[in-house]
């Protein structure tokens, strides 16, 4: 027995430490893998520069937050962290929280009840074990990172939950601070696990928006990438959801609704939602991309489009092709209704990380869009409606 205990608490001490040193190494060797940077060469012009520089710049999606990296460190790995931010100038960012994701992930039909592979990545990265089996604690948990972040730089990094927050941010960049807003998302409406209590949860984290739907049909109703079909709407949980979301002043992101679902919840009176990520599907037909015809609905109802950087969404990830890709939203849906929406740290790969934004704006600049609409576009367009619509 002293024996086999001597060696099974060597053996223990072994695979303990075998066992720690790939879970600090595999989920940066995954995360390269996936979050990758196709650098294309693109000049940025001293004028280009200048102006990007003067910009007030919002995106309206990134997934940074599921992937293990301090914020406020500079990596070379990834899409953004708050050096790069600055590098960039960007002065507002949603950091949404991804909790669940369907092995053999695919834009056209996911099963909810497929293997999750986030859990994976929660072991992986060593997350509280809490995370490993509540998609609720894996929101509250990468939004406990954002807090944390803004609570250690508080200089560098603020959590916006109001229109008061957002006003303090822009005045303080106004006054030469380079300050980033972040605002708090959840990507999929599961995080809430089935029970409405759980957005009481997540509001007091700092919540202020919430998808309904990720890549597989939920509690909520039906996803673009569901089994359920074009179909499948909301479900009577989603109703009071989005009912609860409109009292509290919450936004609804419809990136990867269902088509009946975008109808349904345009239906509901009061309801003014986002589609925060997408391409123009005249633009570029794939299966990711809303149809126009409900993208212009959305816009009637108040709402905005940010446009994503990734190929799927695209067809285009050079610095030129998501600048077509957002020539094309500004003609099919009026210049006061784009934005950006990058999917930036999303497994997605892109043209340029954050730091490089200015690619984008030079781009832009050579498609010859008006650079008032520019201006717009690069956040102006999302200052507005923030303003307009977050809790006071």
């Amino acid at each position: 027995m002293r024996i086999w205990g001597w060696l099974l608490g060597g053996a223990g001490v072994l695979l303990a430490a075998g066992a720690v040193g790939f879970f600090a190494v595999a989920p940066g060797i995954t995360e390269r893998a996936l979050n990758r940077t196709l650098s294309f060469p693109w000049e940025v012009t001293p004028e280009g520069q200048a102006f990007h520089d003067g910009l007030t710049i919002g995106d309206w999606h990134s997934d940074t937050l599921l992937w293990d990296r301090d914020l406020r460190q500079r990596w070379d790995r990834g899409h953004m962290d708050l050096p790069r931010l600055r590098e960039g100038n960007v002065a507002v960012q949603v950091f949404t929280t991804v909790t669940k994701s369907p092995r053999g992930l695919n834009y056209d039909a996911n099963s909810a009840d497929a293997p999750d592979d986030i859990t994976l990545l929660m072991i992986g990265e060593l997350r509280p074990i809490r995370t490993w089996f509540s998609l609720t604690e894996r929101a509250l948990d990468q939004a406990a990172r954002l807090n944390a972040a803004a609570k250690a730089a508080p200089d560098e990094l603020k959590v916006i939950r109001t229109g008061a927050d957002l006003a303090q941010v822009l005045a303080a960049r106004e006054a030469g601070s380079k300050i980033v807003g972040g605002i708090l998302g959840a990507e999929g409406g599961h995080a809430l696990e089935g029970d409405l209590a759980n957005l009481d949860r997540l509001w007091d984290a700092g919540f202020r928006l919430m998808g309904l739907t990720h890549f597989f049909d939920n509690e909520l109703g039906g996803s673009l990438h569901g089994e359920g079909g074009a179909a499948a709407g909301l479900s009577p949980f989603g109703y009071e959801v989005v009912a609860e979301m409109v009292a509290r002043g919450m936004i609804i992101d419809l990136a990867h609704a269902s088509p009946q679902m975008v109808r349904d919840v345009l239906a509901i009176e009061g309801t003014r939602p986002i589609v925060s990520h997408t391409g123009i599907r005249s633009h570029c037909e794939t299966p990711r991309n809303i149809e126009n015809d409900l993208l212009r609905a959305v816009v009637a109802k108040g709402g905005i489009v940010g446009i994503g950087f990734w190929d799927e969404a695209t067809c285009d990830a050079t610095p030129a092709g998501v600048a077509h890709a957002i020539f094309t939203a500004v003609e099919e849906l009026g210049e006061d209704n784009v934005a950006l929406g990058s999917d930036f740290d999303g497994a997605v790969r892109t043209g340029f990380d954050v730091s490089r934004l200015a690619v984008l704006t030079q781009a832009l600049l050579d498609s010859g869009l008006n650079r008032r609409v520019i201006a717009k576009v690069m956040g102006g367009n999302m200052m507005r409606w923030l303003a307009e619509n977050l809790p006071q």
